[in-house]
C-alpha cells in the first residue's frame, strides 16, 4: 500500500492531501522541499476509525484507542441498548495487521475507546498509558499491574525514539450538556465489566506524541478540551475529534488557535464505529453534513491549514 507522505513546518510532498467522502471539497497541496532525511525522522500514521490510530515510529508501534470490534450497540440504529454485551472479534484485531505495540494510549474508557484494550495489552506485552479508571479496568480485565501506567496529564515520558506528553483534557458533551456513562473507577470493580455501560468515561486526557528529530502529533479522543492545558503544545499534526452538538462554545476557533493553528488537521471520530473497516469509512448522512460542516469551519479558522479526512488502514506519513 502506498503512503501518503507530509514534510514538516512547511509541508506537503505529496501530490493531495486526500479525502475520504467524495463530496468533500478538495484541498489543495502544494509541493514544498522537506528536511534533508538525514536530519530528521518521520512517522507512519494509520487510521483505525474513531479515535484510533496504529502509529510505527522507527520500527516500534504505538496505538492509540484502538477498536476493532465495532459491535452493535443500536446507536446508529436508534435504538440505543446500554445492556450491550462486551466481546472482542479476535478475527478483526488480527487482520488489522497491528503488529507486536509497545505502548497503547487510551483516551478514556467507554467502549468504543477501551473494549479491545485489555486483549491487545495480554496478548502483545504492550504497556498501557491511561486513567486510574483504566488502570482499575484493565486490572478487572486480567491485565498484569506491571503493564499498567496510570497519568493524570502533564507527564511527558520518554520512549527513546519518541515521547509521549500526556494532556488533561475533557469528554464531549450531547445535546443535554451530559454523556454516556459518566463516572469513575477509583478501585477495581469486584467483577469483570461486562457490558458496554460498564466501562465508564473515566476521566478524559489528551496526547502529544514528539518523534525524535521528527514531527510531534496531537490526539484527542473526544470533543472537548481545557485550552490553558495546550499551551505551548503547538504540534505540526493535530487528530482533532468532531464536536457532538453545540455544547462546547466555539469549539473549532478555541482549540486551533489553542493548537497554534497546526500546519494539518485531520478530522476524526465522525464514523459509523459499528460498521466493519471498510474503505469508503461509513457515515451516516447526518455525520456527513456535519463533517463537511466541520471542515469548512477548520478552512475557515485556519486557511493556510492542510486538511486531511483519513481512510481506514491508509498510511500517512509525516
Amino acid at each position: 500500500m502506498s503512503s501518503t507522505s507530509f514534510g514538516r513546518r512547511g509541508f506537503l510532498r505529496s501530490a493531495a492531501a486526500g479525502t475520504a467522502l467524495a463530496s468533500l471539497p478538495a484541498v489543495p497541496a502544494a509541493a514544498v522541499p522537506a528536511a534533508p532525511k538525514s536530519r530528521r525522522r518521520t512517522a507512519t500514521f494509520r487510521w483505525l476509525g474513531t479515535s484510533g490510530w496504529h502509529i510505527d515510529v522507527a520500527g516500534r508501534t504505538v496505538l492509540v484507542d484502538p477498536y476493532l470490534s465495532r459491535f452493535p450497540t443500536g446507536l446508529s440504529t436508534g435504538g440505543f441498548d446500554p445492556a450491550t454485551p462486551l466481546r472482542v472479534d479476535t478475527d478483526a484485531i488480527a487482520a488489522a495487521r497491528l503488529g507486536t505495540p509497545e505502548t497503547i494510549l487510551v483516551t478514556h474508557t467507554h467502549w468504543d475507546h477501551f473494549n479491545d484494550v485489555p486483549h491487545l495489552a495480554t496478548s502483545s506485552g504492550a504497556r498501557v498509558l491511561g486513567t486510574l479508571t483504566a488502570y482499575h479496568l484493565g486490572l478487572a480485565l486480567g491485565v498484569p499491574a506491571g503493564q499498567l501506567s496510570p497519568v493524570k496529564g502533564g507527564e511527558v515520558l520518554a520512549f527513546g525514539d519518541y515521547t509521549v506528553e500526556v494532556v488533561a483534557a475533557l469528554h464531549s458533551r450531547n445535546a443535554a450538556y451530559s454523556m454516556a456513562f459518566p463516572g469513575v473507577r477509583t478501585e477495581a470493580p469486584s467483577r469483570a465489566p461486562a457490558t458496554i455501560a460498564d466501562l465508564p468515561e473515566g476521566d478524559t486526557l489528551a496526547y502529544q506524541i514528539r518523534v525524535a528529530d521528527g514531527p510531534s502529533v496531537f490526539l484527542m479522543g473526544a470533543s472537548d478540551f481545557v485550552e490553558r492545558n495546550l499551551s505551548g503544545l503547538r504540534p505540526d499534526v493535530a487528530m482533532i475529534a468532531m464536536p457532538s452538538g453545540d455544547a462546547t462554545h466555539a469549539y473549532v476557533p478555541r482549540l486551533l488557535a489553542a493548537l497554534g493553528h497546526p500546519e494539518v488537521v485531520i478530522p476524526v471520530h465522525w464514523d459509523d464505529f459499528e460498521s466493519p473497516l471498510t474503505n469508503p469509512p461509513p457515515v451516516a448522512p447526518a455525520n456527513a453534513a456535519r463533517l463537511r460542516a466541520f471542515t469548512e469551519a477548520i478552512r475557515t479558522v485556519s486557511p493556510r491549514a492542510r486538511i486531511l479526512v483519513p481512510e481506514y488502514d491508509t498510511p500517512y506519513t509525516f
